[in-house]
Order: structure tokens, then C-alpha cells, then sequence
């Protein structure tokens, strides 16, 4: 056909463009299946022949407006059936489902049953009654039932009140009004809104000739199926799909058929073995669109009385370890960039990666939801209390603590623990917080659930109980809890997936640094290749069994001589964590805050715990019990806490100081440690303590004759303190912005509470996103930009960081980048997430992000 005359059917129906190499199809205008149909015409794929519906013609169609439906099927060969699928602006906002076999009527099933007989025809004329019933109609499809081609039009006409319809123009005007209708319905809307699709997102209309894919099986070949080239799981080369004769669309994918494999095997027929020569041609359309469309795409393809036919192409779904597996291979045989590479896999896909994940095709009965509050998954005993999980970790019998909410006495049986469920508290609460830390899966706010720990039992609202010892799998990327073991997909670091973190570190502009409180934990930042410690929080440090004794004398301590006594028995355990500390992190720096939370939380609260201290300490019960009392205070959290604690029991932190300036020059290579002081508010708080600290520095110094140096700075986590913070940066060398008190302070909100009612205020707008999961760029944000301009008018070489649980967000990143923080300090399992999503602002910033890959 010369240009003039296929001009001539572009303009021919308004609204409606044949898809041609150089015709105008638009991702925003036709939608992403109608554009990546054009550049599969582009490459010389026989695709059959297709008309496109924009979003507007769609629209208005869905308004009661018509279309010239009989002068779209005059663009087709005459007697051509049609199919109709939908088209969006991304393959994941989902649409109407795809109708096969327009223009399907008596007439035409009486001419089929003599070309390829009465079988094949009737299984055409069926599919399309019962998809036009169901999709059209919206008929019950119980109704129309199964039986031949008279019993299926009878149910119809009973059904629908009137008779199928027999005009293929009236039958595509009725089919395109219901997709197009489709499309504005609430479930679709709530789905896209879901997806994160825009409020106007608009629905295009392809109308492609149909492929039959059934024939005369005494004749040549005919059939459909899918094709991909990788593996949707490890992203590995691997030919998957099926193939299913005498079937049309997708037919190969359903359970239970006769499905073909593809490649040659001796289990059974295959396509490769059946039509050799189109095996070589998918294979060769497969390489064509790597090449040329720089992406894996599985090929829905129809063969038909012999011929191949490309009805359309998609990205291969893929796991987030396949999908760095992809792109890296795309970049490292130069089909796309390496900063391409980076930018194709979203950051907080990476998690998947760091975690065991439950395997999608399990099918493991959900008990319980929650909140997803840290990553991964595991499969454990259920137990009630922290004592009983460190006993369970002894015996090697793996636990998931299940708490109302946990606080800090918790901490040893959330370590010896796989994982771990709360009743309350959200996505900041102590449980999240710590669990992150620790790299466990954790769920928390389970509303669903009764936890009853007297009687050691989690009940389901459907009357499931669950008791101690009971199996259970927790899925902390979801929410979910599921009774018994669910099968995992273990994580893999494998080669590709430090080759995209290499390319990315290549490209960002900010510095990434772990929140490490144990050498443990210390140990995965160094295999994540952390840039450091930014927040080593002390106080997790005393709370090993050997430790947290001591620590209750010298809170309990009445007299200086008696804290001082219990301090020196400390030192030399602090000093051998901060050793071991810096030794993991081999020169790189580590900032150390010194002890914050209030003393209460050291203390037992248990009556027989409390009995046990006193025999511990050689005190009577009751003396213990008073002293506890008095220690108690009304608001600990905004009480005797952080740098408070250092002016009025300055003991404590001469204690600390010392451990680690021991520590740091009993290393190799030579560190220069980072003190941080906690809660500053104001600037002579920073004074006292420097002061302090100076002091025990040059002691160690003369002791040990070896000269070190060491820097000062303070955690910004009050609002006052970032009003002020050019006052306190005349003696700080860093400011490291706490963002998880800041925001509890400037919203005047608990994080372990506010997820009581934080659904409903995100649901009804008031806040758009939960403040403690997303860094809140308007308020807090601008806490943090007014403390940074003022921190470094104050002191102009500072050095400035955040170091809450924002720090992992790709959002709470980019503002620190804009911001012209220095680094951002997150949790270990975080920093490879943290990595790639500052590449991936450096490079859009850059604009080095090469070609668009296909829409779909």
C-alpha cells in the first residue's frame, strides 16, 4: 500500500490511527500497548493488523458517545474477526479484560465450519458468546452454561432478554462502550490509585485483526502461546513459556492443558521438536527485541495454519533478584548504559534481596495482618516473653516473640529471636526500630490477633488459637502472619547484585553510613560496604545479662562512690565493644552517641525480677522497690534523659568517653572517634560536657602517651536545638539531626502510640503519609533545613547528617542532598537500598539516563 492510500485509512474514523511505523502513537496518548505494538512493527515482527483508540475517543465513548465502528472494521480485510485489548499508560493500572473473536455471528461460524470445520468454529463462536456475555453483557456466566452453539445463544437470549447479537459493527460498538465504561468503575479506580497511578490516567484501544490460532488439525499447524528468554525468578537466560495447540490467546498459561513445552525435552512434545523452523523465529525475535528494544519482553505469539503471527509483547515480570540480574546483563553487553542499569531497579526492591522472602506460590493460611515494619521473613516457635526466646536460641530452636509491645528489656530475647509481632506501635515504635537494627522480620499493630501473654496464647478473629511452641511464619514485607512454615526464597548478594552497587557508587554524591549499636550488626554495615558508623546507640550495650546487673547497681547507686565502683566494672566492657567497633570499621569513622534513654528503662518492672536484683545486690526487696519508685518519672521521654543524664550524673559519660578514647588507640589502623551528645537543647549543655570530655581526653593521653584526636558533635532531636544550632556548632564539629525525636517533638506525637489512629488521619488527609515512615519535608523538613543553614552559619565547616530511621528513604535522601547534608546514616540492612537511591538522584540530576526503556 503506497503512503497516500495508508493516509488515507489514519483519517479515515476520527479518534482512531492504524498502528504504522511512522504513524503518530503516543504512550500518552494511545496508551503503552499501542506504542510498544508500533515498535514491534518497527523491527518487522508480523504483527497482525491493529487500530488504535486514543484516550479521548475512549473517554468520550465512555460519556455515551459514538464511534463509526463499522468504518474501523472496513479497515479489515472483509470477514475479519477482531479482538479489542486495552490500553494504559502502564501495563501494571490494569484495564478491562481483552475480548476475542469480534465479529463472530452465524453467519461467520457457518463459513468457518466449512474452511477448518464444525469443531474449531464452534470453539471460536463459544469463547466469544461467553467473554461478550460475561464482559458486555455483564451476564452471570453460570447462566449461559456450556453445551453447543444453540444451547449457548438460547441461554444468552434468556438471560439478556434479547438475542445475541449478529451485526459485528453493533457487536464492536457494544464492546468498546464496556471496556471504555469499564475503565471509570470504582474497583478500577481504587486499583490504580493503589498502583500509584494518576487520578486522570487515561485508557487507550487497540482493535487488532485476530490470529485464530484454530485450524483444520488435518492441515498445518495452529496454536498460541508466550515466550520469554530469562527467568523471572534469578533473571538467568532460560526459555520459559508454553505453547497449547488448537488454542487462542493465552490460553497455554491456564492449569490443567494439554500445554506444549517449547524447548526440546524428553518428558513430552514440544513446540522446538513440532515447527522447528518458528521455534528459530521467536528465538530470533527474542535476541531482536533485547537488542533493539533494550529489554527482556515475553512475546504472546499465535501460529496460524502454519504461519507466525506477534500479537504483542510485555516486560518479563520479574523478582526484584532478577530484575538486577537483567539489568546488569543489558549493561554489561552494551545494550544500555550502566547508569541505565542503576536507575532500572527501584531502591526499595533491594530489601527483597537482603531478606528470605515467603516464595509468591505459597499457599500457607493467613492467621493475622499488621503493619510491615522491617523486612524479610521467617518461620519460628511462637514465644511470650524474652527470657523464653534466649532459651529457645540455646536449644538452636529457632522463636518469633510475640509482645503487646516491647521495651528495652526485650532487647536480648528480640536478638536470640528470628522474628518478631506486636500487638501495638507502629512503624517507628521500639519493636520496629530495633528489629530493623537487627535485620529480623517484624510485624507490628496486629489489631487482628489477641495476644494473651498469662496465658501464652494468639487468637485469630476467626477463633484460630495459636499456643506456645505453635509454628508460624512471619512475613515482615507484607504484614502478614501465617500459621505453620511457609516456604522461603533465601536471599542472594550475588555477583550482579554487587555490580549495579558498584556502578551506583560510582555516581552518588553523598555519603552513606550505618546506625550500628553491636559488632554485630556493625559486621553486616562493613558487608554492605557502609561508609562508616554515623549513630552507635550505647545503651544496647548494656543489656547482655553480665552487663545489665552492673548497670542496675550504678543507676540504683545513692552514693558517687558506689556509681563510681559500678562505672569501673563497666569501662573495660564498653571499651571492648568500642575496640571490636572500630576494628570492624578499620579507620572508617564511627560516631558514637553517648547513653540517652531514661534510667527506668534499665530497671525491672516484674516483682520476681525485682526479688532477683535485690539478692543480686545484696539489698533488701523493699529498698530496691523504693528506689525504683523514686526514679520513676511522669514523662521519661521528656525527662532525666540524653544530655540531662551526662550534667547530672557526669560520671556516667566520664566513663564512656574513656572507654573510647582507650579503645580508639588500641587499634590499627588509627580511628578518630566520634562523640556524639544526645537531647542538646541549648548551648551550654554542650559546653559542660565538652568540657568534660576534653578533660578525660587528655588523661588518656597522658596515660597512654599516645596523641589521638577526636571529634565533638551533637544529635539535633530537639526543635530548640535546631532553632539554635548556630550557637551550638560554635562547639560541635558535626550536627547529626535525629529525625525520629525530632518529628515525636514537633508534632507532639508518640511514635509508639500514634499508629492507634495515624490509618485514619492519612485516610482522611491530614497528614499525607505517616510522619514517622516518611520524612515530613514541610515541618520537620523545614526544622531541619532552618538547623543546617544556621549550624553552618554558626561554624562553616561543620559537618551535618541525619541519622533517624528516615535515613534509609529515598525521599528523606534526596532532601538531604538538596540540603547539602554530607551523609545520611540508616540501619545495615538499609545502606544498599540508601546506595542506589542516591545514584539514582545523581543521576537524573545528571540527566546520564540514556533512552527510555519500552513503556511495557
Amino acid at each position: 500500500m503506497n503512503d497516500a492510500a495508508s493516509q488515507k485509512h489514519f483519517i479515515a474514523v476520527a479518534g482512531v490511527t492504524r498502528i504504522a511505523p511512522v504513524a503518530n502513537i503516543r504512550v500518552n496518548a494511545h496508551g503503552g500497548r499501542a506504542k510498544c505494538l508500533q515498535r514491534l512493527i518497527r523491527l518487522g515482527l508480523p504483527v497482525p493488523q491493529t487500530e488504535a483508540l486514543d484516550f479521548a475517543t475512549v473517554a468520550r465513548i465512555a460519556d455515551g458517545g459514538s464511534i463509526d465502528t463499522r468504518g474501523i472494521l472496513a479497515q479489515f480485510p472483509a470477514g475479519a474477526l477482531v479482538s479489542v485489548r486495552p490500553s494504559s499508560g502502564a501495563a501494571d493500572w490494569g484495564g478491562p479484560a481483552t475480548i476475542l473473536n469480534v465479529g463472530m455471528n452465524d453467519d461467520r461460524h457457518a463459513d468457518l465450519v466449512a474452511q477448518i470445520g464444525a469443531e474449531g468454529a464452534d470453539a471460536l463462536y463459544a469463547r466469544f458468546i461467553r467473554a461478550y456475555a460475561t464482559h458486555v453483557a455483564g451476564l452471570d456466566p453460570d447462566r449461559i452454561g456450556t453445551g453447543d452453539i444453540s444451547t449457548l445463544l438460547r441461554n444468552f437470549e434468556l438471560a439478556a432478554g434479547e438475542g445475541f447479537p449478529q451485526d459485528p459493527a453493533e457487536q464492536l460498538a457494544r464492546v468498546l462502550g464496556a471496556m471504555a465504561r469499564a475503565w471509570n468503575r470504582p474497583t478500577a479506580r481504587l486499583l490504580r490509585q493503589a498502583r500509584n497511578a494518576p487520578d486522570d490516567a487515561g485508557l487507550g484501544l487497540v482493535v487488532q485483526q485476530m490470529a485464530l490460532g484454530v485450524g483444520d488439525p488435518g492441515q498445518a499447524e495452529s496454536g498460541s502461546g508466550v515466550i520469554q528468554f530469562v527467568s523471572p525468578v534469578d533473571g538467568q537466560p532460560q526459555i520459559t513459556g508454553r505453547y497449547l495447540r488448537q488454542s487462542q490467546g493465552r490460553e497455554a498459561l491456564l492449569a490443567d492443558v494439554p500445554a506444549l513445552y517449547l524447548t526440546r525435552d524428553p518428558r513430552g512434545p514440544s513446540l522446538e521438536a513440532l515447527c522447528p523452523d518458528l521455534f528459530a523465529q521467536l528465538q530470533d525475535y527474542g535476541a531482536l527485541c533485547r537488542q533493539r528494544l533494550r529489554e527482556e519482553m515475553q512475546i504472546e505469539f499465535t501460529i496460524e495454519h502454519g504461519a507466525l503471527h506477534v500479537l504483542d509483547a510485555v516486560r518479563v515480570k520479574r523478582s526484584a533478584r532478577a530484575a538486577v540480574q537483567i539489568a546488569v546483563a543489558l549493561a554489561a553487553d552494551g545494550t544500555i548504559p550502566e547508569a541505565e542499569a542503576v536507575l532500572r531497579v527501584e531502591p526499595r526492591a533491594l530489601l527483597d534481596l537482603l531478606h528470605p522472602q515467603v516464595d509468591a506460590k505459597a499457599a500457607t493460611p493467613v492467621i493475622g495482618e499488621g503493619i510491615a515494619a522491617s523486612p524479610g521473613a521467617a518461620t519460628g516457635r511462637l514465644v511470650f516473653d524474652a527470657a523464653v526466646a534466649q532459651r529457645s536460641a540455646s536449644d538452636g530452636i529457632p522463636a518469633i516473640l510475640v509482645r503487646r509491645e516491647t521495651t528495652s528489656g526485650d532487647v536480648q530475647g528480640m536478638h536470640a529471636s528470628v522474628g518478631i509481632l506486636t500487638g501495638r506501635g507502629g512503624v517507628s515504635s521500639h519493636a520496629a526500630v530495633i528489629a530493623r537494627g537487627f535485620g529480623l522480620p517484624c510485624v507490628v499493630g496486629v489489631t487482628d490477633l489477641a495476644i494473651d501473654p498469662e496465658a501464652r496464647t494468639l487468637t485469630a478473629r476467626d477463633g484460630v488459637c495459636l499456643r506456645e511452641g505453635d509454628l508460624v511464619t512471619l512475613d515482615g514485607s507484607t504484614g502478614r502472619v501465617m500459621a505453620g512454615a511457609a516456604p522461603l526464597i533465601e536471599p542472594a548478594l550475588d555477583g550482579a547484585f554487587r555490580t549495579l552497587l558498584d556502578w551506583a557508587d560510582e555516581r552518588r554524591d553523598i555519603g552513606i553510613r550505618a546506625n550500628c549499636d553491636t559488632p554485630a550488626e556493625a559486621a553486616i554495615a562493613d558487608r554492605f560496604l557502609a561508609e562508616g558508623i554515623g549513630l552507635c546507640r550505647t545503651e544496647h550495650m548494656f543489656f547482655d545479662a553480665d552487663r545489665l546487673t552492673v548497670m542496675r547497681k550504678m543507676i540504683l547507686a545513692e552514693r558517687p562512690g558506689d556509681r563510681l565502683a559500678a562505672l569501673e566494672r563497666l569501662l573495660p566492657m564498653q571499651r571492648a565493644d568500642f575496640t571490636e567497633l572500630f576494628r570492624i570499621m578499620a579507620g572508617r569513622p564511627v560516631c558514637i552517641r553517648l547513653l540517652d534513654p531514661p534510667l527506668h528503662e534499665f530497671l525491672p518492672e516484674d516483682p520476681d525480677e525485682i526479688r532477683a536484683l535485690a539478692e543480686a545486690l545484696a539489698m533488701p526487696a523493699s529498698a530496691v522497690e523504693r528506689r525504683i519508685a523514686a526514679l520513676r518519672e511522669i514523662n521519661p521521654m521528656l525527662g532525666l534523659r540524653g544530655v540531662r543524664l551526662g550534667i547530672a550524673m557526669p560520671e556516667i559519660y566520664d566513663m564512656q568517653a574513656r572507654a573510647i578514647f582507650e579503645a580508639a588507640v588500641d587499634v590499627a589502623p588509627r580511628v578518630t572517634p566520634e562523640v556524639m551528645i544526645p537531647l542538646v537543647s541549648a548551648r551550654r549543655e554542650v559546653e559542660l560536657v565538652s568540657a568534660r570530655i576534653d578533660a578525660v581526653a587528655a588523661q588518656v593521653r597522658i596515660e597512654t602517651g599516645i596523641a589521638f584526636e577526636y571529634r565533638l558533635g551533637v544529635m539535633v532531636e530537639t526543635p530548640r536545638a535546631a532553632l539554635r544550632a548556630d550557637e551550638i556548632a560554635e562547639y560541635a564539629g558535626f550536627l547529626s539531626f535525629g529525625t525520629n525525636d525530632l518529628t515525636q517533638m514537633t508534632y507532639g506525637l508518640s511514635r509508639d502510640d500514634a499508629s492507634r489512629f495515624m490509618p485514619d488521619y492519612v485516610r482522611q488527609g491530614v497528614f499525607p503519609e505517616d510522619p514517622f515512615l516518611r520524612l515530613d519535608l514541610d515541618g520537620v523538613g523545614e526544622l531541619l533545613t532552618i538547623g543546617a543553614q544556621r549550624g553552618r552559619a554558626g561554624r562553616a565547616d561543620i559537618t551535618l547528617s541525619i541519622c533517624g530511621e528516615h535515613g534509609g528513604d529515598p525521599e528523606a535522601i534526596a532532601f538531604c542532598r538538596s540540603s547539602g547534608f554530607d551523609y545520611i546514616s540508616c540501619s545495615p540492612f538499609r545502606v544498599p537500598v540508601a546506595r542506589l537511591a542516591a545514584a539514582h538522584l545523581a543521576i537524573r540530576e545528571a540527566g546520564a539516563t540514556g533512552t527510555a526503556p519500552p513503556e511495557r
